[in-house]
């Protein structure tokens, strides 16, 4: 299984990465974006299997990249992995056709529970 991990920050992407790992998820090729736009390039090229995005990044927001994904006929497993996690934002995510919204701070039990129910 292919997963890519979106976020602006290096940190939070080895942090999402470790965490995977740590739920049984590391036997996985595992792939990164800083923002956006540049998943939205690798995503044309080969699409993921699983894609963890943040909501707020510079360039192109995680819920822009799925509207754009939508719009390209881009179709794959969509989660949200953010701090900010309001009733809006869930129906957002849910209308554009995300998966899961995964609040931070996160842990490895809350990556087992949703991943496993979505795989």
């Amino acid at each position: 299984m292919n997963i890519m991990v979106v976020d602006d920050s290096t940190a939070m992407r080895n942090m999402i990465i470790r965490t995977l790992r740590q739920a049984g998820f590391g036997g996985n090729d595992i792939s990164q974006a800083e923002d956006g736009v540049v998943a939205l390039e690798s995503i044309k090229n080969k699409v993921p299997d699983l894609i963890l995005a943040d909501w707020n990044m510079p360039n192109m927001t995680g819920i822009e990249l799925l509207e754009a994904m939508n719009e390209e006929g881009i179709k794959t497993k969509f989660g949200f992995i953010t701090t900010e996690a309001t009733a809006e934002m869930r129906a957002k995510a849910s209308a554009g056709g995300a998966k899961f919204l995964i609040s931070k701070p996160f842990s490895v039990e809350s990556f087992e529970k949703v991943l496993t129910a979505i795989m």
